[in-house]
Order: structure tokens, then C-alpha cells, then sequence
């Protein structure tokens, strides 16, 4: 799928030429550890590079200069995935062959080159209003989680069930880690980003890998840049507490349970377990919606989900606060189907066929190819989505039935509105 070509130690260009698409879309990843710390710094980060820069110091110069590029789109982002935080620049534009003007594309390449080396400083640091602006954007985007109560309930939970994990650190850090960062301090973090993070650059359009590479050595003059030790494998420690409840400002109930398993992205069952996900929780047709939701008519929503990175499960359940006893029993319920091998073939079918169609939908655009790729390339570089397909396929009940075995609940947390009768 994609050509791979090192233009530094450290730096690694994937290109996959197709005529699949009319633009070309590009992905210029920048890979560190995940902290705390980082997680907040590296997000205002990206925010900064993404408004201001020395050419077009404002969000309108910059929409301006896009527009006439044919309408380019470019972002910035940063999230996380496993022990790693990752900024990303993103850039979507319009193949220069469908085109009678010649010389976009290197237009384009100058535009990214601006966006990541030539900041909005001011006095060796950036700008002081941009940075103030952006950090309290960062803030609000925080502050935020609290007004969606299902992912405040999540974080909540993660928060108390793994308070010192990676799987419990947010994509943004926390409002003090934000508070506590200087201009000092996030320019240092900027020189960090472009002088040692690994950096993993995806192109995905008709263009050969050498005319990517080439554009690429000349205006992105990366240097060597050493691989970090490998993170220590984050350990599952037991909760300290396996129930927790807490209480806020809202009418329905919110029930999230974690789960432990040994099986995670880079395990080999891992395929099982995607199967097993689906069948339990994962789609509309699993256990979990059909025998809680629909027959019983109990929860709102109720679903599974599967963090392969740190192997956790979670499930997720929208209910009244006096019937989480019963929520709990249930879904304790529907698990035991699974171990003792009680699935059907349509289940198994189903699942089988929604996974197949999700890779296949991800592989229509440029954007999921690159994020398939990314992911599934700390596995293998010969990573081929057919692989993975078939893997499914030739995958029987009773894989599933002996996965689930080791599967453990862990924690349950329960988000209930306040001065609720829970006996009722």
C-alpha cells in the first residue's frame, strides 16, 4: 500500500501513489511521549502553529492564501494513542495534473514549511497575545468535557480506576497542567517537537514517492534525531476502589464499567478480540443493545467498546439511577454467553461482515488509509488490509468463547444525578 522512504534517522516518508483521488492528501506526524505535561503543552502547541505563523500572522491571511491555492485545507491537531502524544499536520490540495497551471504543489510544500519553521516569535518567543489566545482556547476545550456527561463519566472513571496510566491522561493534559504552561516553556516544546520527535510523513495521491521525497528534503530540513527507549509496558493495577459513585447535575444515569484483558493491539489474538467486541457490545446487533436495550427496554444506549492499546473494555449504558444493580447483572449476563460460546451464526456473521466493511470504508478516502496505515504499521511494514480481512474470516466461536475467558470487570462507575432515590 504505501512505499517507505527514510530521509533521516528517525524521519520516514510513506507515499502511496494512486489514481484513486484527485488531490493529494499529506500527514506530517510528529511522535513523543505521552505525559501529562506534554499532552497540555503540545496542544496549545499545535493551535499556535495552526493560526499564526511570520507570513500570515493572522487567520484570514492565511484562509486568503489557501483560497487561492484552490482551496488547500490545512490543520493542525494533536491526540494520543498508547504511551504516545502526536501532533499532526494535515493537508489536503489539488493534484497539479488536473490543473492548467503548474507549481501548486510546491506552492503548498512552501505553505508547510512556513507553518512548521517560521512561528509568529516575537522577541524569541511567540507572539504574546496569540499564545494567551490559544492557551485559553485549550481551556475551554477542557472545560468542555464536563457539558458531555457520557465522556465526563468515562474520564471520570478512567481517572479513578488507572489515576497514574497513560489510558487515563487526556489527548489535552488537565486545565493546571494548561495553566502552568509559560510562552519559555512551549517554545522549548516547539524546538522539541521539530529537533528530536520521531516524524512519520504520509502522502497519498498521483504522485511518485521521489518527487514526494525530493519536495519534502528541500523545504523540511529534518535532521537525525535519536529513538527513544521503548515506554515500559503500562501495567493494569486493580482499582482501588471497584465501585464508585458520584453525583452531578443531570436527570439521566450514567454507568461505565472497565474491564481487563490480556490481549492487546500488538497480541496476536487481537483479531478475536475485535470480533468479540462486536459480538458483546460493539454494533446494533450485539448482545449487549439487543438483550438490554431492546428486549428489556432499560437503557437508553448501551455499548462495548475495546482500547486494544492498554487492553481495556469498557461498557458504556445510559439508565435510570435505581436500575444499575439490575444494569450490572445484565451485562455480567450477556458476557457469560460469550465465554460459554453461546453465539450465534448471525452474530458471528454480522460482525465479521461490519468489521470487513469498516476497513473497506476507511480505505475509500486518503485520510483513513494513512490512519490504518500508521496504526497497523507498528506491527508490520508489510501490513496489507487483506491480511486482516481474512484473519476475521477464518475466525471460529470458540476463539471467542476462550478470549472472553480471561476477561475481568474491574471497576464500576455510576454517574447519577443528584438527589436521586437510588432504592427506589
Amino acid at each position: 500500500m504505501f512505499q517507505t522512504i527514510s530521509i533521516a534517522k528517525g524521519v520516514n516518508i510513506h507515499v502511496n501513489q494512486t489514481t484513486q483521488f484527485k488531490t493529494i492528501n499529506f500527514s506530517v506526524r510528529f511522535k513523543d511521549r505521552l505525559t501529562k505535561e506534554k499532552a497540555s503543552a503540545r496542544s496549545i502547541l499545535a493551535n499556535v502553529l495552526q493560526h499564526s505563523n511570520e507570513v500570515y500572522p493572522s487567520h484570514t491571511a492565511l484562509r486568503m492564501v489557501l483560497d487561492d491555492l484552490y482551496g488547500t485545507s490545512l490543520y493542525m491537531d494533536s491526540t494520543k494513542r498508547g504511551n504516545e502524544h502526536i501532533v499532526t499536520l494535515n493537508v489536503e490540495t489539488v493534484n497539479d495534473e488536473y490543473l492548467s497551471e503548474t507549481g501548486v504543489l510546491e506552492k503548498v510544500m512552501n505553505l508547510m514549511y512556513i507553518v512548521l519553521f517560521k512561528p509568529n516569535f516575537e522577541d524569541g518567543l511567540f507572539k504574546p497575545s496569540i499564545f494567551e489566545r490559544e492557551k485559553s482556547s485549550i481551556k475551554q476545550r477542557i472545560e468542555s468535557l464536563f457539558d458531555e456527561k457520557t465522556r465526563y463519566a468515562q474520564q471520570r472513571m478512567l481517572e479513578h480506576a488507572l489515576p497514574d496510566h497513560p489510558a487515563s491522561i487526556s489527548p489535552n493534559g488537565t486545565i493546571e497542567n494548561v495553566e502552568s504552561i509559560t510562552n519559555e516553556l512551549l517554545v522549548a516544546e516547539y524546538r522539541n517537537m521539530i529537533e528530536e520527535n520521531e516524524i512519520e510523513i504520509y502522502a497519498v495521491g498521483d504522485i511518485q514517492p521521489e518527487v514526494v521525497s525530493a519536495y519534502i528534503s528541500e523545504y523540511f530540513h529534518f535532521g537525525n534525531r535519536e529513538k527513544p527507549a521503548a515506554a515500559p509496558l503500562s501495567e493494569l493495577k486493580k482499582p482501588k476502589e471497584p465501585h464508585v459513585l458520584e453525583f452531578e447535575d443531570m436527570k439521566q444515569g450514567k454507568l461505565h464499567m472497565a474491564f481487563y484483558t490480556p490481549i492487546t493491539f500488538r497480541d496476536e489474538k487481537f483479531p478475536i478480540m475485535q470480533l468479540m467486541n462486536g459480538i458483546f457490545g460493539g454494533y446494533a446487533h450485539s448482545k449487549l443493545f439487543v438483550n438490554i436495550r431492546e428486549k428489556e427496554s432499560m437503557a437508553y444506549y448501551v455499548s462495548s467498546s475495546y482500547a486494544s492499546q492498554f487492553g481495556l473494555l469498557f461498557v458504556l449504558a445510559g439508565i435510570d439511577a435505581n436500575l444499575e444493580e439490575k444494569a450490572v447483572k445484565l451485562i455480567l449476563e450477556q458476557l457469560d454467553e460469550v465465554k460459554k460460546g453461546n453465539i450465534s451464526d448471525t452474530e458471528l456473521d454480522q460482525t465479521k461482515a461490519l468489521l470487513t466493511n469498516q476497513m473497506k470504508e476507511a480505505l475509500d478516502s486518503a485520510r483513513g488509509q494513512i490512519e490504518i496505515y500508521d496504526q497497523y504499521m507498528e506491527l508490520s511494514h508489510s501490513f496489507a488490509p487483506e491480511d486482516v480481512i481474512t484473519r476475521w474470516k477464518n475466525v471460529t466461536k470458540e476463539e471467542i468463547a476462550e478470549v472472553a475467558q480471561d476477561i475481568s470487570l474491574e471497576m464500576t462507575y455510576f454517574l447519577s444525578g443528584k438527589g436521586e432515590d437510588l432504592n427506589e
